[in-house]
């Protein structure tokens, strides 16, 4: 393969990639803007967010046979033609009903773009160079929620907030034509794999009963609920609250993604040293930790701005290094079932996810409360969950240094 095809590849396989979470990012500053021409609240809007969530779970769970059974790029293409129609439909709708609906069809498009990818790296490059590709990936996965919500800022200031979906449906048809005319197809679908719902739950509770996936999934579904949580409600936080404007609530966004971004890079360094479990637990400490002292001072209202911002980097700094390990340890026991693993491990995390992010909005009271309140409860929760979970692991299979699963978004 020649440099420039290599690159290319790169290219169209993290815009794929990358399709989801900048879906997630870029319209959270339109949250107010939304919110007043819906005629509801800002609280409601976040279950568009919730609906998002739902939809991306069902999705990682859909696409993941029929990837198989039908090739590729059939599947890639009819999620791709799903999730530039609702991109359209959320810009013209004027309704929040709507609106929620029109998310979790949103997601279950972008779900084809963000499975097929990771399934077309095993496809189209050599196994040494797997690892590679998947941490260039990760590294425009990392860098959407930098990105995405700075520019959805700009986006909703100038042109209002229906720009967003019509800007996330134009990069939807631009990856289309990409897919059509570059990527190659090199896998010959398996006709033989059934598609019955019998035989795929019979494989998805075979991987659920094993005691370290449940122990380090659920514990790190737990941890990562707050992420949920405060996505869900950063925006009446900081919009709300502390009446910041949307560009400067652009790059709070960006600024909160270094610290999960960053731990999770310096998790690779650790890795050398400490083992994955060691790391986890430790992590899991420090979040219970930082949340009860955030819960507190948000309680009693002795914390401002600057506090804000300060604990949850804290706070998402924690994640960054509990979520890549408790992905690996999940799905390390795994020689055949790998792939039934990585997808229920990716639907517990997102469906666990979008409760959390749902609680927010049922519980809003226009303060940070809630959305702190979860972040502690559910951090707390892990943590439990991690101890004794893991005193009913017989024999637990190690992660190799370098072996993790992918960094968290």
């Amino acid at each position: 393969m020649s440099k420039q095809k290599y690159f290319f590849l790169i290219l169209i396989l993290g815009s794929l990639t990358a399709l989801g979470p900048f879906s997630i990012d870029m319209y959270l500053p339109g949250f107010p803007a939304i919110a007043k021409d819906l005629n509801t609240t800002a609280a409601k809007v976040a279950l568009s967010l919730s609906s998002f969530f739902i939809g991306i779970s069902a999705g990682q769970l859909l696409y993941g046979p029929l990837l198989d059974r039908f090739g590729r790029k059939k599947p890639l293409y009819a999620g791709l033609v799903l999730y530039i129609a609702a991109s359209a439909g959320c810009a013209a709708i004027h309704t929040i009903d709507g609106l929620i609906a029109l998310r979790f069809v949103q997601a279950v498009g972008s779900c084809a773009a963000g499975v097929a990818s990771v399934a077309m790296v095993r496809d189209l490059f050599p196994v040494k160079d797997s690892a590679k590709v998947f941490a260039l990936l990760m590294l425009v996965v990392g860098l959407s929620p930098m990105v995405a919500p700075t520019v959805g800022s700009y986006f909703t200031e100038a042109f209002g907030w229906p720009s967003v979906f019509l800007t996330l449906g134009v990069m939807g048809a631009l990856m289309l034509v990409a897919c059509v005319l570059w990527l190659p197809d090199t896998y010959t679908p398996d006709t033989s794999l059934s598609l019955k719902p019998l035989p795929i739950l019979t494989n998805f509770w075979s991987v659920l009963r094993e005691p370290q996936f449940y122990t380090y999934t659920f514990a790190g579904a737990m941890a990562f609920c707050g992420l949920f949580a405060y996505v869900a409600d950063s925006p009446l936080v900081f919009m709300d609250i502390f009446k910041v404007s949307t560009k400067t609530y652009g790059w709070i966004f960006a600024f909160l993604s270094i610290g999960l971004i960053g731990s999770s890079q310096v998790n690779s360094y650790l890795l050398q040293r400490f083992q994955s479990e060691q790391l986890v637990f430790w992590a899991l400490v420090c979040q219970v930790l930082t949340a009860l002292v955030f819960l507190l001072l948000t309680f009693n209202g002795w914390i401002g701005l600057g506090g804000t911002i300060a604990l949850l980097f804290v706070f998402l700094c924690c994640l960054g290094f509990s979520s890549p390990n408790t992905s690996a340890l999940s799905l390390a026991p795994f020689t055949r079932n790998a792939g039934s693993a990585s997808a229920l491990l990716g639907a517990i995390r997102m469906s666990m996810g979008a409760l959390a992010s749902m609680g927010v909005s049922v519980f809003s009271n226009h303060t940070a409360v809630p959305m702190v309140a979860i972040m502690t409860a559910t951090s707390v929760l892990a943590l439990l969950i991690l101890v004794l979970g893991r005193q009913t692991i017989k024999e637990q299979v190690d992660v190799p240094v370098g072996q993790l699963a992918e960094p968290v978004h």
